[in-house]
């Protein structure tokens, strides 16, 4: 156990002891606000108002400004619960007697009632009720002392009993012939349940929360959160969680009674469990395990009767729309998603079982009789997907022989699937096959039911378990989306934010939220508004599919200035929900400078209008020195869709970009076209990542004439698509086009790999017309990488031949190092070896240690341009200074 943890138990047990010798209650809790408190340390004094004849007054808790009025005992005659005090159980408290003395208790929107100890719980007994009808904005919360003062937490159970209600509806432990005198004990001496009325109520229970419960309150026998025991179909049970609770959810001993909207979130043992008959209905449940790995069983764990497996009535529920997320608990009991068993039966559609790759089996059935249920029809399971790393598990008799193949099984029923559900935290994302593949049960099994078209609890727009539950959204996320952007149904497990069309106005992307792109999205509009958009560290943009992308206009910017530890990271929804991810899955980051370029008329530089790839926008201007703001410790992932025909993205385009933006710690990893592309523009990057690019790692075009230093591109460890770390040309329709291409590029290592298809991977090309000046490579790769220098075009070869293109201090070692001549009878070799400094090694190893420069070429010294960092080393990185830890991604392949 955490020291935190000891920490707060100790004050609560001392807080306690001092409560039981008759003096206040009061731990210095902070800022907890379970009933309002006045922000100090000490506790606002309560009103002077008295509690009710029911109650008596209870001790003040610190952080909480109401009256504490505690019930006691059996409650005999109907009383309300009001939401401006905060109401203790002491013991079990228990509302009417069994079907005698009959009572209602009311409970307010708003209110809070809590145990102090395990054994504090609540019971409605037969033939009373409970009337506890919150709201969305005003929860009924149920919880605990340790809650109350703050101290409960991600970790915490068992600190309170929970809630029981016992009914008059059938069970299979009743005499079936008599009904009407059923007795059967409920667990933790609630007292009796069962009857013969199906229809029976015991209230309703709606926006209720049951936290931090599960109190083992007689030895072996731990209270579930709530409890439906022979509970009928009379009462009313829709948005209720339990959360934290030690033994499970919610549990159902017989009884007839429906439920919908029910969240079940971080409980110890099974989440819902029934026995004993239970033939009511479900629809819209989330079931997740602790995200933290904490303790949990099964999603569902269903018996009919554990005595008596033919026991009838058969338990038999029908459940809908159904979202079970495990988590990697590993213990004597795994995370599970759903286990059928001791001779029950079931209606279960449009499920979806997920969870990580440490979760148990998602699917089961077990026992023979419940096997035999599986093929009479008796169970049905359709409509639904298991996207899990052990989908199922087979049956198996006392021999260890198949009874059951519940792989097999599963397939062969409607509408099932064994996939990738593309589930963000517990919502599908918008290509999820969740979506549109439902079965519409209220039309094929029960009018009860909700319409719906699609798999699991949710529909993709609506997340109906926002504003009343808790523990799965955040306590650190914003409580609203920044102003520019608009709330959307969340992917992440946190506030997602949306961007949609041409921001005209400064906005800034505050951490705390996950920030959606929708379509093309540019900041500003062309040389007419401009605007900023700024990123603080940390922050996630995503794109949901390749039409969405993000654009920075001319005479706009943006601020993208992570840190090392907090980058900015520019990813798919595909990354952020945890599924396989791949090139191409959205577009990409594009900015539109006013810095020139070759293809503007050069007499009118300031009326340039070139059109940029993906119908971005204009770029091109009369400004070098230009600014489209500052990337600083960014990362672009999996992008460069093809967002019109043949014009895929690049991970950063660079259009006209001026020197004055500031750039500096990027990456591009995985992208379909080029990671960065420059096309014009006098745009300087230093230590520039470029991994598992399709394409052309750095290309560049249009008369560039910015700089580079510390350069790693590494193409895909396994071999994937690739082509070269530098592609580069003047102008594609103009070799001699003014100014020429000209960068000058320093200390830049590049890593192929054995890609060979129609473009290889390959090292360096120059060409259409382009110059350039380099010093201090590393080109390298393994054995079947294409070439790894080589010149096109007559332009580009009499540039280097003339000494204006020019490339020194640099090592060479490949398989085929050199392509190609000159055209004056001098082949690239000689050229190279021609140059000052450089060599050519005989192979990989000779040069890299993993990313690490070994080679001891000495560097050239570039610092007369104080762009420049004095270095020791050729190549990107050296052992010793790893500037790209902790930031990047890709580079362990």
């Amino acid at each position: 156990m955490a020291l935190g943890k000891l920490i707060k138990l100790s004050a609560v047990a001392t807080a306690l002891m001092l409560a039981g010798c008759g003096g206040d209650l009061v731990v210095n809790a902070g800022g907890n606000d379970n009933g309002g408190n006045n922000g100090g340390g000490n506790p606002t004094p309560p009103p002077a108002s008295a509690c009710p004849a029911f109650a008596t007054q209870g001790n003040s808790l610190a952080g909480v400004s109401k009256t504490v009025c505690e019930i006691t005992g059996t409650i005999t005659s109907d009383v309300r619960l009001t939401a401006n005090i905060a109401w203790s159980l002491s013991g079990k408290v228990t509302v009417g007697n069994d079907n005698a003395n009959n009572a209602t208790l009311t409970i307010e929107p708003g209110t809070t009632v809590f145990g102090k100890s395990g054994a504090d719980y609540l019971v409605v007994a037969r033939g009373s009720k409970i009337q506890a009808i919150g709201t969305a904005a005003d929860p009924i919360i149920m919880t605990s002392v340790n809650d109350m003062l703050g101290l409960s937490d991600d970790e915490s159970a068992a600190e309170w009993g929970g809630l029981v209600l016992l009914g008059n509806a059938p069970t299979n432990k009743c005499d079936q012939a008599d009904l009407a005198n059923c007795q059967v004990e409920a667990e933790g001496e609630a007292g009796p349940y069962g009857g013969a009325d199906a229809e029976d109520s015991s209230g309703a229970l709606k926006y209720v929360q049951v936290r931090y419960a599960g109190f083992e309150v007689i030895p072996d026998n731990e209270l579930n959160g709530i409890t439906f025991a022979g509970v009928g179909r009379g009462t009313t049970v829709e948005y209720i969680q339990v959360h934290n609770n030690l033994d499970d959810g919610v549990e159902f001993f017989g009884g007839t009674v429906d439920a919908k909207y029910v969240v079940l979130t971080g409980n110890r043992d099974d989440s819902l469990d029934w026995a004993d008959g239970w033939t009511g209905r479900m629809q819209h449940v989330l079931v997740r395990h602790n995200p933290n790995d904490t303790k949990a069983n099964r999603g569902i764990e269903a018996d009919n009767q554990s005595g008596n497996f033919t026991a009838e009535p058969v338990s038999k529920p029908q459940i809908a729309n159904m979202t079970i997320v495990g988590n990697n608990f590993d213990g004597e009991d795994d995370s599970e998603g759903v286990l059928l068993r001791a001779g029950t039966a079931a209606e279960l559609y449009n499920f979806v079982i997920t969870g990580p790759s440490g979760m148990g089996e998602c699917f089961e059935i077990n026992s023979d009789e419940s096997v035999a249920n599986a093929g009479n029809g008796e169970i049905v399971f359709r409509n639904s997907i298991i996207d899990c790393a052990e989908p199922t598990k087979n049956s198996v008799d006392g021999n260890g022989n198949v009874t059951l193949d519940a792989k097999a099984w599963f397939m062969q029923q409607p509408g099932n699937m064994i996939t990738d559900a593309l589930i963000g935290g517990y919502v599908p994302a918008p290509n999820s096959p969740a979506l549109g593949n439902g079965y519409n049960v209220a039309n094929n099994v029960d009018p009860w039911f909700d319409t719906v078209d699609y798999i699991g609890a949710f529909d993709g727009t609506t997340d109906w378990t926002v504003g009343w539950t808790v523990g799965i959204h955040p306590e650190d996320d914003l409580a609203a989306c920044p102003s520019g952007t608009t709330e959307v149904n969340s992917l992440s497990g946190k506030l997602n934010c949306q961007l949609t069309g041409d921001i005209t106005d400064n906005i800034t992307l505050v951490a705390g939220a996950d920030y959606v792109l929708s379509g093309r999205v540019r900041v500003g509009i062309d040389n007419t508004t401009a605007a900023t958009l700024t990123v603080q560290p940390g922050v996630r943009i995503f794109g949901k599919s390749g039409a969405d992308f993000l654009v920075v206009t001319r005479g706009s910017k943006i601020e993208a200035n992570g840190t090392a530890a907090n980058p900015i990271v520019m990813t798919s929804v595909q990354d952020v929900i945890g599924s396989p991810t791949a090139a191409g899955q959205w577009g990409g980051l594009v900015l539109l400078g006013k810095a020139p370029s070759n293809k503007c008329d050069q007499a009118d530089l300031a009326n340039c209008q070139v059109s940029a790839e993906g119908d971005a926008g204009n770029y091109g201007g009369n400004n070098p020195a230009d600014s489209s703001g500052t990337l600083n410790y960014v990362v672009v992932k999996h992008a460069g869709f093809e967002v019109i025909p043949d014009n895929e993205l690049n991970g950063i385009t660079f259009a006209g970009v001026g020197s004055g933006t500031k750039c500096s710690n990027i990456q591009v990893h995985q992208n379909v076209d080029d990671g960065i592309e420059m096309f014009g523009g006098s745009v300087s990057c230093k230590n520039v990542v470029l991994t598992a690019n399709g394409d052309d790692s750095v290309d560049w075009a249009d008369g560039w004439n910015g700089k580079l230093q510390f350069v790693l591109v590494k193409h895909a460890a396994d071999g994937a698509k690739a082509n070269r770390g530098i592609e580069a040309d003047n102008q594609s329709g103009n070799f001699g086009a003014l100014p020429i291409s000209n960068p000058t590029i320093a200390n830049m290592t590049i890593i192929g790999n054995t890609f060979d298809g129609d473009d290889d991977s390959e090292g360096v090309l120059l060409r259409a017309g382009t110059n350039a000046q380099l010093a201090n490579f590393v080109i390298t790769g393994p054995e079947g990488m294409g070439e790894c220098l080589e010149f096109d075009s007559a332009e580009t070869k009499a540039l280097a031949a003339a000494g204006s293109l020019t490339m020194t201090n640099s090592v060479i070692a490949c398989a085929e190092p050199f392509k190609g001549d000159l055209g004056n009878g001098t082949t690239t070799e000689q050229w190279f070896l021609g140059q000052a400094g450089n060599s050519v090694a005989a192979n990989q190893a000779a040069v890299l240690d993993g990313i690490f420069t070994i080679d001891a070429t000495t560097p050239k010294d570039m610092t007369a341009d104080s762009f420049f960092d004095a270095v020791d080393f050729v190549g990107a990185v050296k052992p010793g200074n790893d500037w790209t830890a902790g930031w990047t991604v890709g580079l362990d392949d």
